[in-house]
Parts: structure tokens; C-alpha cells; sequence
């Protein structure tokens, strides 16, 4: 195990390096003027210009450019806006929020994704439960994200006023509850979908059918043989989401009014903040690549047929 998590972080260098350097080229070949908008109505001058050209480093090739800030990332080192804001302290507000956000849909997800997915996996045959579940996932799923938190903003904060239509600035954890539920709704009603498969495929294995031989409680079966065995896509696609809630939180974030980073990336994206841009993506990618981490070693945890030398 030791030595295969070695070379996986092995491997995590060149797909960063890789991932980093296109994401770093894609937003500084752009075309555009990034100081455009800098000095109010009126165009910015020449000389201020070339200087704040030659103290960002865009006067040099863009190899040169990706590297420097590549070393001055290892050192911690995140850089200043435009503006002269420090990167790493508005990402390090922004970003704790989002994550509490993450977490809460995650845990949705899996809550009422899982559940719903087992009851229906567990009994296919076309019953109340089972259509209920399938024609309202796929009703999630048909719905956008920006659609959805709409309305449940206008039902719940402005019609019924069960909760505030807009998130404080401290985004409590209570207050994350009706937005975690929306920007998890569409992959809630994939989770039900893909462990309702998984269920009900494994649950006419053979070591389904061993078990319930050997005298197992039902509840043995289910808990210890059929879900466990039926959760790898399921955890798969967990661990792969978890960084596109991050990613994707612009739209919610936008709708309840969320200082997190969605709403940093929006801004940064509006204001040509290309260094910004750049550093809340590459630490997306970080999430990626050790939730990918994460899963592939979970794998030997749910089945004991795998094992990694």
C-alpha cells in the first residue's frame, strides 16, 4: 500500500505540472487588455501600463512567467491583485465557506441519495416508492441548478419565511443547509439513480445469494454484503464530485448571495484578474488529485479482492 500511494504521488507531478501550465496559458492568452477598466472611466497611461506589465513578469515569455509563479506558489507566496489585494488572504476568506458548502451538499448527496437508491434497489419492481424516486430524480436532474435555488429562495425565504433569502457574511452552518441542497440536487438524483443500479444488479450475485443461504439476517445482507460491495461507483462518484461543488458553487453562490469562491472566481473572471483566476483553479486541482487519491484507496477498503502492491 505504502508503495502505491508513493507512486501515485509520483504521478501527481507531471498531471499537475501538466494541468497547471494549460490552465496558467489558457487564462494569459486570452486576448485583452488585463488592465483595462484599472483606472476608472478614463484608459489607463502608457507608463503605468509598462510598469505594472513589468511588475506582474508579462513582459517575459510565458515559460518564464508559469515558473515564477509556480516557485513563488511552493513558497506560499499567492501574489496581490491589480488592485494591490492580497490573493492568499481573500482566497483564505472565501474558501472556508465554500468548503462548509461542499460538505453540506455532499453529505445530502449521500443521506438521501443513498437511501433512496438502496429502498428502490431493493425492491425494482416498478412500485409507488420506485416511481416516485425515478420521475422526481429525473425531475432534479431536468431543473438547473440557478432555476432551482430560485424557487426554493422565493417558497422558503420570501413566501414562507422559513429561511433568510440571502446567507450572512459569517454563512453559518444552518444557513447552508437549503443551498447545499441545491447545488447537490443534480448529483443527489445521480447518486439514487447509480446506487439503485448498483443494488439492484449485485443483489442477484452470487455472494448475495451465499449469504442469504448461510441463515444472514437481512440486515446483515444489505448492510455488510450488498452495499458494501455496490458502493464503488457510488464512492466514485463522490470523491470526483466533491471538486466540482467547489467548482461549480458560481451559480448558488451568486443566487443566496455567498461571499465564497464562486463568487471570488466570478469577480476575478469579470475583472481580468488573471492571477486570481489561475491560483483558486490550481488549488481545484489539488482537490482533484487527492480525492482521486482517496477513492482509488477506499476501493481496497469496500472489496478485500483488491489490493494494491
Amino acid at each position: 500500500m505504502g508503495r502505491y500511494v508513493l507512486r501515485r504521488l509520483l504521478q501527481f507531478v507531471p498531471v499537475f505540472l501538466g494541468t497547471t501550465f494549460l490552465i496558467y496559458a489558457l487564462v494569459w492568452a486570452v486576448p485583452g487588455d488585463p488592465f483595462a477598466g484599472k483606472c476608472g472611466d478614463r484608459q489607463c497611461p502608457p507608463d503605468f501600463i509598462e510598469a505594472m506589465t513589468a511588475r506582474y513578469g508579462l513582459d517575459q515569455p510565458l515559460i518564464f512567467q508559469y515558473f515564477g509563479y509556480l516557485g513563488k506558489l511552493f513558497t506560499g507566496d499567492f501574489g496581490t491583485t491589480f488592485n494591490g489585494n492580497s490573493i492568499g488572504e481573500l482566497i483564505g476568506n472565501a474558501y472556508p465557506i465554500t468548503v462548509r458548502l461542499a460538505l453540506i451538499a455532499l453529505v445530502i448527496q449521500i443521506l438521501i441519495g443513498v437511501t433512496a437508491g438502496v429502498l428502490t434497489g431493493l425492491r425494482t419492481n416498478k412500485s409507488f416508492l420506485d416511481n416516485l424516486v425515478l420521475i422526481s430524480t429525473l425531475f432534479l436532474i431536468s431543473i438547473p441548478v440557478f432555476v432551482t435555488g430560485s424557487i426554493l429562495q422565493i417558497v422558503l425565504g420570501n413566501e414562507w419565511g422559513i429561511i433568510d433569502p440571502t446567507v450572512s457574511s459569517e454563512a453559518r452552518f444552518d444557513e447552508l443547509i437549503v443551498p447545499g441542497f441545491v447545488i447537490g440536487s443534480i448529483s443527489m438524483a445521480y447518486i439514487t439513480r447509480l446506487t439503485r443500479t448498483s443494488i439492484a444488479e449485485n443483489r442477484r450475485a452470487d455472494f448475495v445469494r451465499t449469504a442469504i443461504a448461510k441463515g444472514q439476517p437481512a440486515r446483515r445482507v444489505v448492510g455488510v454484503h450488498l452495499l458494501r460491495n455496490s458502493a464503488i461507483p457510488v464512492i466514485t462518484f463522490l470523491g470526483t464530485d466533491l471538486g466540482s461543488l467547489m467548482g461549480g458553487a458560481i451559480v448558488t453562490e451568486g443566487v443566496f448571495n455567498i461571499n465564497g469562491i464562486g463568487g471570488l472566481i466570478f469577480r476575478s473572471i469579470a475583472e481580468k484578474e488573471g492571477f486570481m483566476v489561475t491560483t483558486i483553479v490550481v488549488l481545484l486541482v489539488l482537490v482533484y488529485l487527492i480525492m482521486s487519491l482517496i477513492v482509488d484507496l477506499l476501493y481496497a477498503v469496500l472489496d478485500p479482492r483488491i489490493r494494491y502492491d
